[in-house]
């Protein structure tokens, strides 16, 4: 009971502490002495409080912190709690200590669940890949090479996943030639190859676009949807063709629902134009398909005004329903 009652008042203290003005003197001692706190949720709180209010006076505080939780047992922190909020905080104000993030990057904790063990240094693996991106100490290529390295041997698919979109991150041409090659070896996690497709599409988007193609008529269901949604986060035109195409050419309804949602969500002056288009009848189940995919589009005056100009000839209840649900009004 004493030792809860302890870490209540650190709690509460750290609550007042974060109301005080940045400028208090009483504020980095005090959040220093924290982070050096044995429990991981003190700590955690504490990294939480410098990230916001961007107190840098504290990193040399922070990156102690975060080699000792690393070096420490996974009971020492479990879940990992205190390493990410350190590594969140650590990446938000700049830090490039390249070799700790390499740390924090190949760091695995296996903590007891039922039946066995499971990793939950995930997070924190991806968290650290992206803080690596603004590490000025290491060349683009080095830090390319450790993105491999976690985008094909990582045991997490969240992690492979990130590890593509810190590629993308990185913004080097040479990125798209490795997403290329994952895009087109494969993951045993479709999803993941989704990832990657997106961050390819972001880094070169002819090509992205080419492979989405024959990804949208794979033989595998689910590669086929990761493709229409990757496709769907391009602003890119050929993105557009390539979704616009296959769905007038594909037969399987819930497929071509997924493609209008996907096109729909591009925001592109194209497709909203395309799915207005689609909204007539007779085909009255694809004009209310294409009322849904146009909704992300429901803050922009111009586009609401051009749906409910194509809904209101139409007098369909359902459709009108279909407008209000999606557009208000």
């Amino acid at each position: 009971m004493a030792g809860k009652q302890a870490y209540d008042r650190k709690l509460e203290a750290l609550a007042e502490l974060r109301k005080t003005s940045p400028q208090s003197p009483e504020l980095v001692p005090a959040l220093g002495k924290a982070l050096k706190d044995r429990s991981n949720l003190i700590v955690a709180k504490a990294a939480a409080i410098v990230g916001e209010l961007e107190l840098k006076a504290l990193l040399p505080d922070m990156a102690a912190a975060f080699a000792r939780l690393l070096d420490e047992p996974a009971k020492a922190d479990a879940q990992c709690w205190g390493k990410n909020a350190l590594a969140q905080a650590l990446k938000d104000l700049g830090h490039d200590d390249a070799e700790l993030f390499l740390r924090g990057m190949r760091h695995v904790q296996l903590e007891p669940v039922w039946g066995g063990s499971a990793d939950t240094a995930a997070k924190l693996r991806s968290l650290c890949a992206f803080a690596l991106l603004h590490c000025r100490t290491l060349q683009d290529l080095t830090v390319l090479g450790h993105l491999v390295d976690l985008l094909g041997g990582d045991t997490d698919p969240g992690c492979r996943s990130d590890a593509a979109r810190a590629i993308a991150g990185a913004g080097r041409a040479e990125g798209a030639l490795l997403l290329r090659l994952k895009v087109l070896c494969g993951d045993e996690q479709p999803a993941v190859t989704g990832s990657c497709l997106a961050a390819l599409l972001q880094l070169n988007p002819s090509e992205g676009a080419t492979i989405a193609r024959q990804l949208l008529l794979h033989a595998n269901e689910d590669l086929r949807y990761e493709a229409a949604g990757a496709l769907g986060e391009s602003r890119d035109q050929q993105a557009f063709e390539a979704l616009r195409d296959c769905y007038e050419h594909s037969r399987d309804p819930r497929f071509r629902h997924a493609l209008l949602l996907a096109i729909g969500a591009s925001l592109q002056p194209a497709s909203l134009e395309y799915l207005t288009g689609l909204i007539q009848p007779p085909d009255l189940d694809t004009a209310a398909w294409a009322i849904e995919a146009l909704a992300p589009a429901r803050f922009r005056e111009e586009a609401r005004q051009q749906v409910e100009a194509a809904v209101a000839p139409i007098g369909n209840e359902k459709l009108a329903a279909k407008f209000r649900r999606h557009f208000g009004g």
